[in-house]
């Protein structure tokens, strides 16, 4: 019997190293064919199309100053900015009243005092901002974002140079503390099984659908096409649900890499990442608590038995295997993230904590009946009888 056991734990720890080895291989393989637009000519087309950059802003008051400043030294020309005062309670408001005042050609303040029935407060305030503006490219943007002078100058060209109704450009993470490196190391590895960047301009991968909140450009007829943000008003991740309904539309998305183009600080450290996340993380595992539990036992095996075979003879050899590949995906994401490679050794560290993340997202979630975002409570029956479902295919 303990022979069987044993055979199973090597048969079964040379099936997990065989994944992340295929997983290195296809990482190592394919970041290389994703744009980067540091390493592309900076021209522009000839013609610069209108582009608006919606800021919304809920109590963002320690961030907005410099989220703004930052737009407003774009080299961009044919640029406008909507900054939206989402019902703040704190100097949100006077901030960016401040900076209008100052920019007047090319900052618009828009204020919410009441959030309407049947909307998220984000999703409510950018699809008013949207309404409110003529441009021809929407930039969707947060108040904790910061850009380089020639952020979007980059973008608009690689945009119209290969044809994208909706262009990413994956931010660079603020990386503060090293507990900080841990987590959103764990992160970005464990998005590679989610989505895979090279395959996010394949119209026929429908899974391969890339999105983020600190940069989501768009053109003005793909975001009328899909529905603008009315139809994702509910939605808690929207950032996701776009770039999802834009490949299942058929719609040209594109998504290229520039490190420190776009910069955010998600939080400071470990536990505030947790906090940061809290949010999300049930949201995108559809409010289902199977897949909670699936998702949680695939990180346990997958990122935290591995490290502990390193401590048992039989294992080691397998064990070292995954220590290996999971090193090589560090390293390849290191040029876009900053995080270095010897990171990959606390991978465990930080799979716990991102376990400890999910659980915590669902419990709150579950025991306030609902979700609380900026200062509102969204009910759970009303999240789960909205939210799309997963494109498995």
């Amino acid at each position: 019997m303990t022979h069987l056991v044993l055979l199973s734990a090597e048969i079964t720890a040379w099936v997990i190293a065989g994944v992340w080895g295929f997983k290195a291989v296809e990482v190592m393989r394919g970041l290389p064919r994703v744009p980067d637009l540091l390493l592309v000519p900076k021209t522009l087309c000839k013609e610069t199309p209108s582009l608006t950059v919606v800021v919304p802003a809920r109590n963002e008051e320690e961030n907005v100053a410099s989220c703004i400043e930052s737009l407003l030294e774009q080299d961009y020309p044919n640029l406008r900015i909507v900054a939206v005062d989402d019902r703040s309670t704190d100097d949100t408001g006077l901030i960016l009243a401040s900076l209008a005042t100052e920019h007047p050609d090319r900052l618009r303040l828009l204020r919410v005092a009441e959030l309407p029935a049947d909307w998220l407060g984000k999703t409510h305030a950018m699809a008013r901002a949207a309404a409110e503006s003529e441009s021809e490219y929407l930039l969707f943007t947060d108040a904790d974002v910061l850009f380089a002078p020639d952020a979007l100058s980059r973008a608009m060209a690689q945009a119209q140079k290969t044809g994208a109704d909706h262009f990413v450009l994956a931010p660079s993470f603020l990386v503060q503390r090293w507990d900080e490196a841990v987590v959103l190391g764990v992160f970005q590895v464990l998005g590679l099984f989610a989505v895979r960047p090279w395959r996010v301009a394949d119209p026929d991968s429908v899974r391969d659908a890339f999105g983020v909140g600190a940069f989501n450009l768009i053109r003005r007829s793909a975001y009328l096409q899909i529905g603008g943000f009315e139809a994702l008003r509910m939605e808690i991740i929207e950032d996701i649900g776009m770039a999802r309904r834009i490949k299942q539309a058929g719609l040209a998305q594109r998504l290229a890499f520039g490190r420190n183009l776009v910069r955010v600080h998600w939080a400071s450290g470990a536990l505030g990442i947790t906090e940061v996340m809290t949010k999300n993380l049930f949201s995108a595992l559809r409010f289902n608590l199977f897949l909670l539990v699936g998702a949680c036992g695939w990180i346990t095996v997958f990122c935290v038995l591995p490290f502990l075979g390193l401590g048992f003879a039989p294992l080691r050899l397998p064990a070292l295997a995954v220590v290996a590949a999971v090193t090589l995906e560090y390293r390849a994401l290191s040029k876009q993230s900053g995080i270095a490679p010897a990171y990959a050794l606390l991978m465990p560290f930080g799979a716990l904590v991102f376990v400890y993340a999910m659980l915590r997202s669902a419990f709150l979630t579950l025991r306030q009946g609902g979700v609380i975002w900026r200062g509102t409570l969204y009910p759970l029956a009303e999240l789960r009888r909205r939210v799309a479902p997963i494109p498995w295919r």
